[in-house]
């Protein structure tokens, strides 16, 4: 099959479990198609796929995140000891995690071509990745908690593992417990990827955006938790902080020092 042809085949077998959306055209042009998959992957909820549609899925979403580029962490600088900054696309980053900023469902973002992290990532991820967090939802039976973390197999994406973790909304005034919160965001992916023996993990910028968290304090807090982690438990992993917005790479970069 080529791209066109996966991507034809994948609509289409969406498009059949949706009744409501049975009748819909498939748009001639790769733009609309490829808005109108990524919406289908977004709704559809955790439910079985064959294998066939697996296959397929896999192809395709392995080599559209090929054309991207992928960016390894080997070829990366570090501007401190341990510690990387870069500016791009999660979805292509090659190390042995992401973290992925989710909301207390856990179950990825619903809302059709969102602009979110969490809709990213389960969009590339493929839909094995909300079929693995239902499960783990389910025998939780409850919300996720604020400042904790979940550890899935990453799927299509270039990393081997997704750290999920919801982060604190700030609905107002910014405070001291907003910060608490961000903070064990931090610690626990950490803790989590020790457990595991990852050497690498790569956040996002953690409640930032739709939860409000204000930018430079985020960074801050961020910073401040990983290294104190770093330094109190003496570990040597390997920690990015991955940005896709300037004003967070500007902010990132003052902090780290690294336009010295």
């Amino acid at each position: 099959m080529t791209q066109s042809e996966r991507r034809t085949y994948l609509i289409s077998a969406l498009l059949k479990e949706q009744p409501q959306y049975s009748e819909t055209e498939i748009p001639k042009g790769e733009a609309e198609q490829k808005i109108l998959l990524r919406s289908l992957f977004n709704i559809r909820m955790p439910i079985p796929v064959s294998g066939e549609f697996s296959k397929v899925q896999d192809e395709y979403l392995q080599e559209e995140i090929k054309l991207k580029g992928v960016t390894d962490i080997a070829d990366l600088q570090p501007v401190q000891d341990g510690i990387y900054l870069w500016k791009g696309d999660i979805t292509t980053l090659k190390c042995d995690a992401v973290v992925n900023a989710a909301n207390s469902q856990m179950l990825g973002c619903f809302c059709p071509n969102h602009g979110c992290i969490d809709n990213a990532i389960h969009t590339y991820a493929g839909v094995g990745l909300r079929l693995e967090c239902a499960k783990i939802m389910n025998a939780q039976r409850t919300a996720e908690p604020t400042g904790k973390a979940k550890i899935t197999r990453a799927y299509n994406l270039p990393c081997r593992y997704v750290l999920h973790t919801v982060g604190p909304i700030v609905s107002g005034v910014l405070t001291k417990k907003h910060c608490e919160q961000l903070a064990s965001c931090y610690r626990s992916c950490l803790e989590l990827a020790e457990q595991y023996n990852l050497k690498s993990v790569a956040f996002c910028c953690i409640s930032t955006g739709e939860f409000r968290f204000p930018n430079d304090r985020a960074a801050e807090t961020a910073i401040q938790a990983v290294k104190e982690y770093k330094t109190r438990t003496q570990s040597e992993i390997k920690v990015i902080f991955n940005v896709f917005k300037e004003i967070d790479y500007n902010i990132y970069r003052k902090l780290l020092g690294a336009d010295k």
